[in-house]
């Protein structure tokens, strides 16, 4: 199954350009403020992890948006966008493949609950923006209303149309929310889910046999703990998935961008990606983050489109990368540019043509595509208490090693000096550094000094050279930065 090969390839797909006359926003040619704080990174080459997916990057999108994305494969600069990444995966979802948007054909009128419809010509529009693109879909197919024969005659026509662009299908999203939505009576628990998706499954498996399905598709972690077992031994998915956001839209108090890229975010983070991949391991079944952004509820203006969430999302990538995940997605809305959302257009005009605009987080996913194929690798970080630098440490296919290091520190704090030690036999470094004017910027956001074109495409970046000397190289990391280094044999 396709979804199955989404979740276990693997290839390197990133190259820097290495014009070392242009200091390109390397850390190394960046002045400090004050006194750096000194902070030093063990890794541990003896254990590498499994080598980080294929498609492991990826974007969400509202099923209620699919119409319009779908166009983008015929117009507007989409297709350039997907392609800088390299390969990855389009899922849609969200809460309006449940409440807004249903599926209609020949055979059935729009419901009066529908605000968006989708049918076989959409469809037909984003198999253009798959194979343009080379991203495949992940589908969700809505559950709340229930209606297990429309749900087959979609995939059906989704299998049809998209063929071997059609990773996959959801059924529901976060159906562990039905009933505090009021989509569903109590008791609402996993048994009556389990028994409605075996329902549908049955209906599809009389058109479409042999779909692959992913599940359950919860809210968080937590209930993961209990519906993903409960999952895997009812259901047998190729993929399990769950969402993430570290903060909530209506948590008191308000959510911050100190809050977000503080280190109790982090931790909670890395326990969360735990109960995850607990339920994954035990179950040989692969996870996928499939939905996951900085604030839920579509996000806050002046947090999550602004250059905190690239930092946070650079450091929710790499922390999901170690922990040995499938995949992610990172959800978006491209009408919305105050919100959540990787690209977007900022005016109708715009999104109507396509013509889409890079947000700071657009970022965090050019940097972490370096990361593809690698094997993460253990790493201990020894820094003082105040510091806010993390550092992640994975091997490349050919040997090479891969650090990311972030300083969530603001404006006006100390920059950090990073000592990696290496093993033997590494013995150059080059330096790509993530930047912005300020934590809290909207735009000027640049990875190796350049920035996402209008038209979609990134020219690559400027990496500066950074030496090793005795078994150690030593980066300068200013603060509200993040860089990239690739050292070398």
């Amino acid at each position: 199954m396709l979804l199955v090969a989404l979740a276990t390839a693997a290839v390197l797909v990133f190259a820097l350009s290495e014009d070392e006359r242009s200091g390109g926003g390397s850390v190394t040619a960046l002045r400090a403020s004050s006194t750096p704080v000194e902070v030093t990174v063990a890794v541990d080459t003896s254990r590498p992890g499994r080598p980080v997916p294929r498609r492991f990057l990826g974007l969400s999108f509202e099923v209620g948006a699919l119409a319009q994305i779908a166009r983008y494969g015929q117009h507007g600069n989409m297709p350039a966008l997907l392609r800088s990444l390299g390969p990855g995966l389009l899922r849609f979802g969200g809460i309006s493949a449940d409440t807004r948007t249903a599926w209609t054909d020949a055979r059935d009128p729009k419901p009066a609950w529908a605000s968006h419809v989708i049918g076989p010509a959409d469809l037909r529009r984003l198999r253009r923006l798959a194979q343009e693109s080379g991203w495949p879909v992940l589908l969700t197919v809505g559950l709340a209303h229930y209606n297990p024969g429309l749900a087959a005659r979609e995939v059906a026509s989704a299998h049809a149309i998209l063929g071997r662009w059609l990773a996959g299908i959801e059924i529901g999203n976060e159906p562990d929310s039905y009933q505090r939505h009021g989509l569903r009576p109590a008791p609402w628990q996993f048994s009556q889910y389990s028994a409605q998706i075996t329902a549908y499954r049955r209906a599809i498996d009389r058109l479409t046999p042999g779909i692959a399905l992913a599940g359950p598709d919860v809210s968080g972690s937590k209930i993961f703990n209990d519906w993903g077992p409960k999952e895997v031994r009812a259901q047998r998915p190729a993929i399990i998935t769950g969402h993430h956001y570290p903060l909530g839209c209506h948590t008191v108090p308000s959510p911050t961008i100190q809050t977000l890229l503080s280190g109790r975010i982090r931790a909670e983070e890395r326990v969360s990606l735990a109960r995850y991949m607990r339920v994954a391991r035990a179950g040989h079944v692969p996870l996928r983050v499939d939905e996951a952004n900085s604030v839920s509820c579509g996000g806050v203006a002046g947090i999550s489109d602004t250059f905190a969430a690239a930092l946070w999302a650079t450091s929710y990538i790499t922390t999901t990368m170690s922990a040995g995940a499938a995949g992610i997605n990172l959800e978006g809305n491209p009408a919305r540019c105050n919100g959540y959302s990787v690209v977007c257009a900022p005016t109708p005009a715009r999104l109507a043509a396509g013509d889409l605009q890079a947000q700071p987080e657009w970022y965090a996913l050019l940097l972490t595509r370096a990361l593809v194929g690698d094997r993460p690798l253990a790493t201990r970080i020894t820094a003082p208490a105040s510091s806010n630098v993390t550092a992640t440490a994975l091997l490349s296919a050919g040997g090479a090693m891969h650090a990311v290091l972030i300083n969530d520190e603001p404006a006006g704090a100390a920059p950090a000096h990073v000592h990696i030690r290496l093993p033997a036999g590494l013995h150059s470094a080059r330096v790509v550094t993530m930047t912005a004017p300020s934590q809290g910027s909207t735009e000027g956001a640049m990875l190796g000094g350049r920035s996402v074109a209008a038209d979609g495409t990134w020219p690559g970046a400027v990496a500066a050279a950074s030496a090793v000397r005795s078994g150690e190289v030593t980066v300068l990391v200013p603060e509200s930065s993040a860089a990239l280094v690739t050292i070398s044999r």
